[in-house]
């Protein structure tokens, strides 16, 4: 049986009826949908949003932090960013961190929920947070600066995750 072919197809007791993989499970009403996408912007920041932010110049409003190890953080990191291993939160943050000023965490990127790990342990100490798509990943994907233990590096942008000749992707 395809994925387009009915059980009824395949007995013969009724006419093939198509089958919309998409469909399948009817998307939420407009209401529930607005309420779900409200929701998830509210724990979540894009790359480019949180890039865009940090280069008005002043006080962006927030902090980034970055969750990963110090191996990881000497590969490249955003700059600016806290560092401070998710292992070490409970320990650290209230050291580092104002409770005060939301915390948008990072970790490698899309296949890693360290960052998801990080935001959850701050929230548990009382942290407002976010988490940022994508990660380090589409941070240096994006062609934004970032640092290493050698300085500073900037990668060309990839015309997969943002335009090439534009200053935002207009989403």
């Amino acid at each position: 049986m395809t994925p387009t072919t009915s059980l009824t197809a395949m007995t013969g007791t009724a006419a093939a009826t198509p089958v919309n993989p998409v469909l399948r499970v009817a998307p939420a009403a407009p209401a529930e949908a607005a309420a779900h996408f409200r929701a998830s912007l509210a724990f979540h920041a894009d790359v480019s949003d949180v890039a865009a932010a940090l280069a008005a110049g002043g006080d962006p409003g927030f902090v980034v932090l970055d969750s990963r190890s110090t191996e990881s953080w000497d590969q490249g990191h955003i700059p600016g960013a806290v560092h401070l291993p998710t292992a070490l939160i409970a320990e650290q943050a209230p050291r580092l961190l104002d409770r005060d000023v939301p915390v948008v965490t990072y970790c490698w990127g899309p296949g890693c929920n360290g960052a998801g790990r990080a935001a959850l342990a701050l929230a548990e100490l009382g942290y407002r947070v976010k988490e940022m798509l994508g990660g380090f990943e589409y941070w240096a994907r994006e062609g934004f600066a970032y640092e290493t233990w050698e300085g500073g590096e900037r990668r060309a942008v990839d015309p997969l995750t943002a335009p090439v000749d534009a200053e935002d992707c207009g989403c």
